[in-house]
């Protein structure tokens, strides 16, 4: 709150149990946490009190806070006047070992924060880490717990996944470990009906869409969620109906230029180079008019449109979950 407080109208507090703050500076957030974070309506009192003679009270203020933290790789401190690095927890040999580990068992740890899970997920995509078996076995058989997070923190983590230069990465490690269905139904009904394996390379149109938009970004140079929430309404309304690749090409012209579909279609007829139709999402090219070209680029758009709308309403949320067989 004092953080909130200091930056009036542009600081939102994100979270219930482990209040964060997202401060809006410029067109970049800088996320701020407590140094001393509990869990809400808690003691603070759950480490332990006593500390080794030979422990200066910095050394053990600084342990102790990082008993709090999500994982080892996350509990490590740096003071920048003398460049030195704490490492309580043994982040810096997880770093080596390319490991999301715990800092308590997991199973505990999941349990107390939910959306660890997800930070774990994340994590683990934009860095190329693995889990270690119990944090893994326990991502996997908590997944549906983040359920209980509300709409923003959800929203907030999963921009986390897909704006910041690792979608492709995340949307594997989710459909892998059973998150996808929670977060993406839709996206997890298409994985399901296409039998997808973690193993499958440039046979996934979503996953290519994506890996496309990780290579235009970074952590320091995200895109707005507005971008990949229409990469997902744009790859459903294929889903649903597949189309001519000229068609694609064309929506994607009106789209760069701003909305002229009139010089999008003349420019997509003047197109002579064979399109790719390797996709399921693709038919195979055809030769049409303008008018033709024109009333289809308009019902793709009409589609992603309706996609999109059914994409946030719960009664068609509930039909895609039902297609996937693994989602309760």
């Amino acid at each position: 709150m004092q953080v909130k407080d200091t930056f009036v109208g542009s600081a939102v507090i994100v979270g219930r149990r482990f209040p964060i703050v997202h401060v809006h500076d410029n067109n970049s957030i800088v996320e701020v946490s407590s140094f001393n974070t509990y869990v809400r309506g808690s003691s603070g009192n759950q480490m332990p009190t006593s500390k080794s003679p030979h422990c200066s009270k910095n050394d053990y203020l600084r342990w102790k806070n990082c008993q709090g933290r999500d994982f080892t790789i996350n509990g490590l401190m740096f003071n920048p006047y003398s460049e030195k690095i704490y490492d309580y927890l043994g982040g810096i040999e997880d770093i080596k070992k390319a490991k999301v580990r715990t800092v308590i068992p997991a199973a505990t740890s999941f349990h107390e924060d939910c959306a660890r899970i997800l930070r774990a997920i994340r994590i683990a995509a934009r860095l190329g880490f693995s889990f270690p078996k119990e944090t893994a076995y326990y991502v996997r058989n908590l997944a549906c717990s983040v359920a209980r997070l509300d709409k923003g923190r959800l929203l907030m983590e999963v921009n986390y996944m897909l704006a910041y230069g690792s979608a492709e990465a995340s949307l594997r490690l989710l459909w892998r470990f059973g998150l996808l269905e929670h977060l993406l139904p839709f996206q997890a009904a298409y994985f399901s009906s296409t039998l997808f394996k973690r193993k499958d390379n440039g046979t996934n149109m979503l996953l290519v869409l994506f890996s496309k938009l990780d290579s235009f970004l970074a952590p320091n140079r995200p895109c707005h969620n507005s971008l990949w929430i229409s990469i997902l309404a744009f790859h459903e309304a294929l889903v649903r109906k597949p189309r001519d690749p000229l068609v694609v090409a064309t929506f994607a012209l009106a789209v760069y230029l701003g909305g002229d579909l009139p010089l999008a279609v003349d420019i997509g007829q003047s197109i002579n180079r064979q399109h790719d139709a390797g996709f399921a999402e693709l038919l195979e090219p055809r030769m049409r008019g303008k008018k033709g070209l024109l009333a289809e680029v308009k019902d793709l758009a009409i589609s992603m449109r309706q996609a999109l709308t059914e994409m946030t309403d719960e009664y068609y949320v509930a039909n895609a979950m039902a297609k996937i067989p693994q989602a309760p």
